[in-house]
């Protein structure tokens, strides 16, 4: 990567409620993916240290020690309350507003945690030269992330390894992936 540093953006709920979606039920902590390998994945990517954020929509409360465990792997977590009213979808008008700020920081390449439709302009926008990912379940992800070739899709869990395979029947996510041809291994459909 070209950049001096990186900026790792996560949302959360969307990455939840996504995993909810692959395992049709909320999942267990075991089940959630190891933040921890994220931030290292994305530090290892732009070869700096990262600053990585956590949006948390702590309106309604949070618990500490989800808190103290973000810490410790290495997150800032952004706690928020909304008071713009019951229509604002806290945590995405906080990632919307930091996509933003990232404009002026031209030296930092952005890895973004989600899903959502909704941050693909803001995302978009920082296309200057800088790496931009966006990183989650690329068969979830809104369809204009896989079409801009200015931005990277990132599975996590295959490509960052960001889950504990003992914690799943079948030893990983119960996922219907498409395959490059390039990275098609046969085996891993016969066992």
């Amino acid at each position: 990567m070209s950049s001096e540093a990186c900026v790792l953006l996560v949302d959360g709920e969307n990455i939840d409620w996504a995993l909810s979606n692959l395992l049709g039920h909320k999942p267990e902590p075991a089940q959630r993916p190891r933040w921890d390998r994220l931030v290292h994945y994305a530090e290892k990517r732009s070869g700096s240290d990262c600053r990585a954020l956590f949006f948390v929509n702590a309106t309604t409360g949070v618990a500490q020690p989800f808190i103290n465990a973000l810490r410790h792997m290495g997150f800032v977590p952004v706690m928020l309350i909304n008071d713009l009213g019951p229509d604002t979808k806290v945590v995405d008008y906080a990632i919307e507003r930091t996509l933003e700020a990232l404009r002026e920081r031209r030296d930092s390449d952005v890895l973004l945690a989600s899903h959502d439709r909704d941050f693909y302009d803001a995302l978009a926008d920082l296309d200057d030269g800088r790496q931009l990912t966006v990183v989650g379940f690329p068969e979830l992800m809104a369809s204009q992330f896989h079409d801009d070739g200015a931005m990277d899709v990132v599975d996590l869990e295959l490509d960052v390894g960001a889950f504990d395979g003992d914690a799943f029947d079948a030893g990983r996510l119960p996922r219907q992936v498409a395959v490059p041809l390039s990275k098609f291994d046969p085996a891993a459909f016969l066992d």
